[in-house]
């Protein structure tokens, strides 16, 4: 990793509702200095949870660029790393030119339940899971830059 060089986390789920634009707005509120969040759905619901909305604006996180879309090829391709929420279903993907499978050396699995059509308090849950793992990923990040920085010092 580049010193000071901020990470492209990509943030997929299923219908990019619920899950990995919670997993965005945590990332570009908490981890802003080591991660460049963004997310997208296998198969998007064109739009976020209302209580997606609901609860990311209770705890303070901004709505600001958030927006359900589709998975892009380009996307996964210029991500430093692809987070799945989608309970592996990114496994199941292939390239569209070539039907060789994506490669999966970027890729990490993050097993967080759906919360779609479920109760706020189970959206409120799903935040708190979310929020404690990209700490812990910007926490990884940031040790792995200060090892890159003192390599290269």
């Amino acid at each position: 990793m580049p010193p000071s060089a901020k990470q492209r986390v990509l943030f997929v789920c299923i219908g990019n509702a619920c899950r990995s634009p919670m997993a965005e707005a945590i990332a570009r509120h908490l981890a802003y200095d080591i991660i460049d969040p963004s997310s997208a759905g296998l198969s998007p619901l064109g739009h976020l949870s209302e209580v997606t909305e609901e609860v990311l604006c209770a705890n303070g996180y901004p709505l600001d660029g958030l927006a359900s879309k589709p998975l892009r090829l380009e996307a996964l391709e210029s991500a430093d790393l692809v987070i799945d929420l989608s309970g592996g279903a990114l496994e199941q993907l292939s390239d569209s030119h070539t039907g060789e499978p994506l490669a999966t050396d970027k890729v990490e699995i993050w097993d967080v339940a759906d919360p779609y059509g479920a109760t706020h308090d189970t959206y409120q849950r799903i935040l708190e899971e979310l929020e404690l793992k990209v700490l812990l990923l910007a926490s990884r990040l940031r040790t792995d830059q200060r090892a890159a920085n003192s390599a290269s010092s």
